[in-house]
C-alpha cells in the first residue's frame, strides 16, 4: 500500500505547500494524497501533478499518512522525492 511507500521513502516533502514546491522544482517522483483532506487543499496539487506528469497515489486517511511520515499530525499531501 502507499503508506508503506511513504515509510520507505528516503526523502519527503510534507504538506500541500511543500508538495507543490517539490513538483514545480521537478524534485517529486510521486505524490500521495489523502482522500479525506479538503478538496480546496488537494485539487491544486492534483492539477499541478497532471500538468507536470507526476504520478498521484491516493490513501484513505490524513492521520495515517501523517503517521507514515513520522509526524504527530495528519498530512493532506506528501511528495516522494527523487
Amino acid at each position: 500500500m502507499s503508506y508503506e511507500k511513504v515509510k520507505q521513502a528516503a526523502s519527503l516533502m510534507i504538506g500541500a505547500k511543500q508538495t507543490k514546491k517539490a513538483v514545480e522544482q521537478g524534485k517529486a517522483q510521486q505524490v500521495v494524497i489523502a482522500r479525506d483532506a479538503d478538496e480546496h487543499v488537494t485539487l491544486p496539487v492534483i492539477n499541478l501533478c497532471k500538468n507536470k506528469g507526476i504520478a498521484v497515489l491516493y490513501v484513505d486517511s490524513m492521520k495515517e499518512l501523517g503517521k507514515a511520515c513520522g509526524i504527530e499530525v495528519g498530512a493532506a499531501t506528501v511528495a516522494i522525492l527523487n
